[in-house]
């Protein structure tokens, strides 16, 4: 199997960004945990979103998000948006993306593939549940994360 034909690197290998909020206030991170698949007989994307990240705030208190993908070129801005907490500073300030408006949510005009979606479901993960070795690497020191499921309802 070629790179490209690895369905499952569209997160993990791609530049990836989740959105939520309006044009009057969004924020953005940097993600490479998700996946596309069916459910309830719609196309649904999920995200995963520890409580304590800012843009965890914005997931709640919306009903649309998007997962935008990026071109090589922008690493260092996904860099940026994946390190800097929009708590903190106006990190998309400190990049060369631009902010565009969609409906119900926000995407960045560099996007080469934008999802929008429709929260359908959440919940969190259950520690109890999670493989003792998952919760060693990657919940060690962070709370475990919410996973959000979404109906893919436009692509751009």
């Amino acid at each position: 199997m070629t790179k490209s034909d690895n369905i499952y690197g569209v997160f993990d290998g791609s530049w990836a960004l989740l959105t939520a909020g309006t044009e009057e206030k969004y924020n953005t991170m940097t993600i490479s945990w998700g996946g596309m698949g069916t459910l309830w007989g719609k196309r649904v994307a999920t995200v995963y979103v520890r409580p304590n990240r800012y843009t965890y705030e914005f997931m709640e208190n919306n009903d649309y998000f998007t997962i935008s993908f990026y071109p090589e070129e922008y690493k260092k801005d996904l860099t940026i948006l994946g390190t800097k907490s929009g708590r903190d500073c106006d990190k998309v300030a400190l990049t060369e993306l631009k902010a565009k408006s969609v409906e119900n949510s926000m995407t960045f005009e560099q996007a080469t593939l934008t999802l929008v979606c429709k929260k359908l479901y959440w919940q969190d993960m259950d520690e109890e549940k999670i493989p003792k070795e998952a919760m060693e690497r990657f919940f060690a020191t962070e709370p475990v994360h919410r996973m959000y499921i979404g109906e893919v309802v436009e692509i751009l």
